[in-house]
């Protein structure tokens, strides 16, 4: 690990203090568990007329508010959670798993509308199959989060607004609002997106000219491989799918001809530091030059020159067993920006996400894998072995 500029345990203690908030899509997951028996294809196991014996059903909230805040705040970061559910029995759900955690306050409930929920096929061996319905989130708006909560905000992060009708409405009017209003308050911004079905009312708006008109207003924007190719170059998608043969498309990625492309189109658009997710073998970042990361804002206390004009592969690490891939990405993502938090440089960032990610598919929902920062860094010590 990087040892350059590490702060003291003290000195990350008190900038654990930078309070956060985490927005967007929440549902509740629903899991089946599968058969423990890696498969190449959903055929394999999901064939018409077929009964398949499970195990019991894991339930819990998901989506990035659930997945990340709660990560976010089981690691240590000062969370305040915020999604719009509805008052039906799934919303009592939902708001139950957060009182767990002493998270539901933020929480936005309406008599009128139904909450949101995933059917989680984790298949053994492949990427998971989602079944949603969107309910309470297609209506989220900028307005909803009150002016009065902004206070003290330092780091405004937002998710899977490919899942939330307002935000992808009208070449994402609502979504660009939402992220220009954090940036004229100072806060730092994070944008995290999510799988978008071609044949749905989603996949049909121009996410090339959302990402466009976003970006400018995104500090820290942290999609997948997947879902940034569809939004960007849908041939190129298509390409890959064909070249995958079923199978999981980030398998068959070059770095170079595949994906800097991609990140080199989201630079040009204006994010300042860049995370792709690129599934088991690991994660692509760029920053951008120190004079552009000294406008972000939101007072991070974060070492620029650590930090400025990087770009490269941070490689996964090997779990200790693959269970469910079910917030993967989304507790990566919780981790790397709780190091932002802390201060670490961008090489330590980078493998703390990279161990979180790891951790996280040795359980069946989002967070009971997890491991603490000081669990982590002593299980890399250790001679924690990556994927090559």
């Amino acid at each position: 690990m990087d040892g350059d500029g590490l702060r003291s345990d003290q000195g990350r203690k008190e900038m654990t203090k930078k309070k956060v908030i985490v927005a967007g899509h929440i549902c509740l997951d629903i899991t089946p568990v599968f058969p423990d028996k890696k498969v190449k294809h959903p055929g394999e196991i999901l064939s018409p007329g077929k009964l398949v014996q499970m195990g019991a059903a894991d339930v819990h909230s998901g989506g990035c508010v659930a997945n990340t805040g709660l990560a976010m705040k089981i690691l240590g970061a000062d969370v305040t959670l915020m999604g719009k559910i509805g008052t039906d029995a799934f919303g009592d759900m939902v708001c139950n798993v957060l009182k767990r955690y002493g998270a539901e306050s933020g929480m936005l409930r309406d008599k009128k509308l139904s909450t949101s929920y995933s059917v989680v096929l984790a298949l053994p061996g492949i990427d998971r199959i989602f079944l949603h319905n969107p309910g309470a989130n297609d209506s989220f708006l900028a307005d909803d989060i009150a002016q009065e909560a902004l206070r003290d905000i330092s780091l405004f992060h937002f998710g899977y607004p490919t899942l939330m009708r307002s935000m992808y409405e009208a070449d994402g009017e609502e979504l660009c609002k939402l992220m220009k209003r954090m940036k004229d308050a100072g806060i730092a911004t994070s944008l995290d997106m999510a799988a978008v079905d071609a044949d749905s009312e989603a996949g049909r708006a121009d996410w090339k000219k959302i990402l466009q008109r976003t970006l400018p207003f995104v500090d820290f924007f942290v999609p997948s491989v997947e879902e940034l190719c569809f939004m960007l170059d849908r041939d190129r998608f298509i390409q890959w799918q064909r070249r995958a043969d079923g199978a999981d498309v980030t398998g068959v990625l070059d770095v170079e001809e595949d994906i800097r492309p991609l990140a080199e189109q989201c630079m040009e658009f204006g994010a300042k530091v860049l995370l792709i997710k690129c599934g088991a073998p690991g994660m692509y970042y760029c920053t951008a030059k120190e004079e552009i990361l000294q406008k972000i804002g939101g007072g991070l206390p974060w070492n620029l020159s650590q930090w400025a004009d990087r770009a490269g592969f941070e490689k996964s690490y090997v779990p200790e067993k693959i269970v469910s891939g079910t917030g993967a990405g989304d507790t990566s993502i919780a981790a790397f920006l709780t190091a932002v938090l802390e201060g670490c440089p961008l090489a330590e960032a980078l493998q703390l996400a990279a161990g979180t990610g790891a951790s996280c598919v040795e359980a069946y929902d989002a967070l009971s894998g997890l491991r603490s920062f000081p669990e982590l860094r002593e299980k890399m010590k250790n001679g924690w072995q990556k994927n090559e």
